[in-house]
């Protein structure tokens, strides 16, 4: 496309030195320009990309797009905010494949994931074509691409829809993160649906109070952004911004609702319960423990139903979700005991996970967590002492120090362990930890691995090693126990 074309296509203020030339792609990351992009500057908290025009111009840029005049001999287009700015200059560049893709937004603190991952299994069961986004990567036909932000910055997630949309998908289903919402990575996409699972504490590190981080989810339902949306009733924020979303629908199992499960029973490998759909009646079975699961399945239900979905697809959909990766999976059973691996890096997300399988847990509940460095401390010692209480036992480790002393964290989580009990033991290499987690196991006993989920990484020191609960654990056991078949899919 030519910087003409494209100037023709967005808002700008000026041009200095124009000289229209072929733009091949659309970059804001100097370390990756190629051969013949547009480098737009973006100002961040940290680094100012007019910082590195120059680099991106040694490295093959054709134009830069800047909030000021560079003294550099390439064409550049003047915008009032760079991030803004790249938003509206990529969805041009690659078509505005938002208009092409029915888009269904999730956001909250807990459940993202779970909850995109059943819709996308609803609407696949009646035989619609849908694309995924979110924390566990991007999927679609038969493309999958490996996760780096629960949501990719703007270049990234355009490319991904005209992607999608070239591919045939009449849905995308994807995660909207705090952080996305509060640098206007979505800004431009009309979302036909929006989804709001829950809130709770979490990147204080980022946000400094929960009055702030709730303003950036809220963004996502601004007047005009979503066709509609949903809220879990249950949750004292998402009823609030429910209340004054128009046209708004409701899911919860203890406030009146619009969507809501009777006779639920939960068992150690999923739950059954029949769900009231807008007064229409339908059994459900899910291979995902816990009620917070039925809380997702709820949400994904009634997003599905409102798009047209009819009932036995929502059905077949969340039945044939046998597990989302790292999401309270069940990965193993060995002498009678069970292990599961889970994402649970929030405080609700630890409790809820512990208190799910607390109900079917005939022995012992040994949790192994730590939790992640550089982010927000404040809740480290709160997460230790919801540990002590819902588990019989604790392993304290590591997980993705990354620039901090991981002994030093799991001092912070000790502190709020210490708070309740004793009952710990700190093994500081997460493998290990594991190891002497599994050594404790006896029949009837459940240990949770916590805080990783379906990550494939540990990061260290800037470096992201190659690192997996799931294959440590499977490895753990091939050691212990060769001979014993150690493995339960369900």
């Amino acid at each position: 496309m030519l910087l003409s074309e494209l100037l023709a296509k967005t808002d700008h203020e000026r041009t200095f030195r124009f000289a229209d030339c072929e733009i091949r792609g659309i970059c804001t990351d100097s370390a990756h320009v190629m051969q013949g992009d547009l480098f737009v500057c973006i100002r961040g908290r940290e680094n100012d990309g007019h910082d590195h025009a120059a680099e991106a111009m040694a490295a093959g840029a054709s134009a830069l797009a800047v909030e000021r005049e560079l003294d550099l001999p390439l064409p550049q287009i003047l915008v009032k905010d760079g991030r803004e700015a790249a938003s509206r200059i990529a969805a041009a560049f690659y078509g505005h494949p938002e208009t092409r893709l029915k888009i269904i937004g999730i956001t909250g603190t807990n459940g993202k994931t779970t909850t995109a991952h059943m819709l996308a299994s609803i609407l696949a069961a009646d035989g619609k074509k849908c694309g995924n986004i979110g924390t566990l990567g991007i999927f679609y036909a038969n493309h999958a691409v490996s996760p780096e932000l629960t949501t990719p910055d703007p270049v990234q997630l355009y490319k991904t829809l005209s992607d999608m949309a070239e591919a045939g998908m009449e849905y995308a289903v994807m995660e909207v993160s705090a952080h996305a919402l509060y640098y206007g990575k979505t800004d431009g996409i009309p979302f036909e649906a929006g989804i709001y699972t829950n809130f709770t504490e979490d990147h204080l590190d980022f946000f400094g109070t929960m009055q702030a981080y709730a303003a950036a989810k809220a963004k996502l339902f601004e007047a005009g952004r979503c066709r509609f949306s949903l809220f879990n009733y249950d949750d004292e924020e998402c009823r609030r911004v429910g209340r004054l979303c128009p046209g708004s629908y409701s899911y919860a199992l203890e406030t009146p609702a619009d969507v809501f499960a009777v006779d639920v029973r939960e068992t150690l490998t999923g739950s059954t319960y029949v769900i009231n759909l807008f007064d229409e009646i339908c059994p459900i079975r899910l291979h995902m423990p816990g009620l917070h699961n039925v809380y997702n399945s709820m949400a994904a239900a009634a997003c599905a139903h409102l798009l047209g979905v009819p009932l036995p697809s929502i059905a077949a959909g969340l039945e044939n979700l046998k597990k989302v990766s790292g999401r309270l999976e069940h990965v193993a059973r060995v002498n009678g005991a069970d292990i599961f691996v889970d994402f649970a890096h929030t405080p609700d997300g630890l409790e809820k996970s512990l208190k799910a399988l607390r109900k079917h847990c005939k022995g012992r509940l040994i949790c192994a967590f730590g939790c992640g460095g550089n982010r927000d401390a404040l809740k480290r010692p709160i997460m230790g002492s919801i540990a002590a209480k819902e588990a019989d036992f604790l392993v304290l480790t590591s997980d993705n120090p990354r620039y901090e002393d991981p002994f030093d964290i799991i001092l912070q989580i000790e502190k709020g362990v210490r708070e309740v009990n004793d009952n710990f033991v700190i093994v500081v290499d997460r493998e290990n930890a594991i190891g002497y987690a599994v050594d404790m196991l006896k029949p009837g006993d459940v240990l949770l691995v916590a805080g990783k989920g379906g990550e494939t990484y540990q990061e260290i020191m800037g470096v992201r090693h190659i690192y997996s609960d799931t294959a440590a654990i499977a490895e753990i056991l091939a050691e212990k126990f060769p001979e014993k078949e150690k493995r339960d899919e369900n």
